[in-house]
């Protein structure tokens, strides 16, 4: 049986009805503390905030989060039962959001966790709504899954726009 014309996506990226409630999900979780970490980025100084959506199988993977994160990171737990987490690492720049994934993919890999994915975005102004951050790190997430970047750091960082 051959696949129908109307389910092969075209070469944009277009969301599929998982990533839809997937973005869904993550407006609804993420939007208010983003909506709190815009006013201290506009009025305690905080330069730039990296987000980490990060996904692996066949192990704990919030208790990992949880050990690994500081203080000032605020994990979110996306989707539980597809292992879907998203963090949000405050006065953190594209660098060190990207050392620290690459750290998370370390220890994930180290026991035995498969189907690895993370996408980073860095977010140096508040210019930008909060719906179109988020969309835009599902796009990045979509982007590493479909080009098959099993435990490697999909970066979008935000210096000129989308």
């Amino acid at each position: 049986m051959s696949t129908r014309e109307n389910e092969v996506r075209k070469n944009s990226l277009r969301f599929n009805a998982n990533e839809i409630i997937l973005a869904v999900d993550m407006i609804e979780k993420l939007e208010k503390t983003m909506d709190v970490v815009y006013y201290l980025m506009e009025h305690e100084d905080v330069e730039s905030i990296v987000l980490l959506l990060i996904t692996a199988q066949n192990l704990d993977m919030l208790a990992l989060l949880e050990y690994e994160k500081r203080d000032t990171d605020i994990l979110f737990e996306v989707n539980k039962e597809k292992a879907t987490y998203v963090m949000l690492c405050q006065d953190t720049k594209v660098d060190g959001g990207y050392h620290f994934a690459e750290r998370i993919i370390e220890n994930i890999v180290s026991k035995e966790g498969t189907d690895i994915y993370c996408a980073e975005v860095e977010v140096r102004s508040t210019r930008y709504k909060v719906k179109n951050v988020i969309f835009k790190l599902i796009e990045t997430f979509m982007k590493a899954k479909a080009e098959k970047l099993y435990t490697k750091v999909l970066i979008r960082g935000y210096l000129k726009g989308f």
